[in-house]
């Protein structure tokens, strides 16, 4: 069967275009999830929606759009928590119910919904042309390597941003750059599962990981395996049973939780995960 997916090129760009989209979603998402910001993803894939809808309707690629849109929702949302007392969650919500309206409103201006839109809200990887592809793998190189130049400030701010601060780190560009890379990780990860369940993909496989009370590279690490693992064994199961990709990525990496959490002492692991990974940043690592 393997050799039977690889033989069709639609088959071959969704493979790759799944791969790093999982390996994306995992590493932006370990942050959300430590920061207790699980949802974030969620309400940037909201606000895209919206970008996505005028792109369509003016003609524009729509990823570029969608991109846009998340960005500037994404940054107003920050500057916004960091100006008023407002809790993060109610940020957030902020965040997810003005996107989606935006979304919903430009629809329905434009006459409802169509095909393509259609793709992007419940996803459709199988139909991934190769301007999808390249754009994907670009944008997912650019992230990678921000995070792995300045994963230790972020691991710091996600930890001790009082003492990130009092140590000299520019707190304010540093959370400015981190949503950003959020935003791109969410309107990529769009084209795989869709709107409504990008934040599906980004919390499951990390939510996993740290059941295995691991410091957290090697949390990280977990995190994309298990990812990869959804996202390939995801595509191939619906396309053996012409079932949705988006669906069955998420009900793999659904079972791949459940599967830990009846193996493991929850409430040990994860007291074992948060000092493993809090004695690192305190030694460097």
């Amino acid at each position: 069967m393997v050799l039977e997916i690889l033989e069709f090129g639609f088959m071959q760009r969704a493979l790759i275009a799944g791969v790093a989209v999982a390996i994306t979603t995992s590493v932006i998402g370990l942050f959300l999830v430590l920061r207790r910001n699980s949802l974030f993803g969620d309400a940037l894939s909201h606000v895209a929606f919206s970008g996505i809808a005028i792109g369509l309707v003016v003609g524009i690629y729509p990823l570029w759009t969608g991109l846009a849109l998340s960005v500037a929702g994404a940054l107003g949302i920050t500057k916004l928590r960091q100006s008023t007392k407002i809790p993060a969650d109610a940020t957030v919500a902020i965040l997810l119910s003005s996107g989606l309206a935006l979304g919903i409103l430009l629809v329905s201006a434009s006459g409802g919904f169509t095909l393509n839109l259609f793709s992007f809200l419940f996803g459709s990887i199988l139909l991934v042309s190769v301007n999808d592809t390249l754009a994907i793998l670009v944008l997912t190189g650019v992230i990678l390597a921000i995070i792995i130049t300045l994963y230790k400030k972020f691991m710091y701010i996600t930890f001790d941003e009082e003492q990130a601060r009092v140590s000299g780190l520019p707190i304010l560009n540093l959370n400015y750059l981190f949503v950003v890379l959020a935003s791109v990780a969410a309107v990529i990860s769009m084209r795989l599962v869709g709107i409504l369940l990008v934040s599906a993909l980004i919390v499951m496989p990390n939510i996993t990981a740290l059941l295995f009370g691991r410091g957290f590279k090697k949390t990280a690490l977990i995190s994309v395996a298990l990812s990869v693992f959804s996202v390939l064994t995801g595509i191939a199961i619906s396309y053996t049973f012409n079932l949705a990709p988006s669906g069955t990525i998420v009900l793999v990496s659904a079972a791949t939780f459940v599967t830990a959490l009846a193996g493991k002492r929850i409430p040990r692991r994860k007291q074992v995960a948060a000092a493993t990974i809090t004695e690192e940043i305190k030694k460097g690592r």
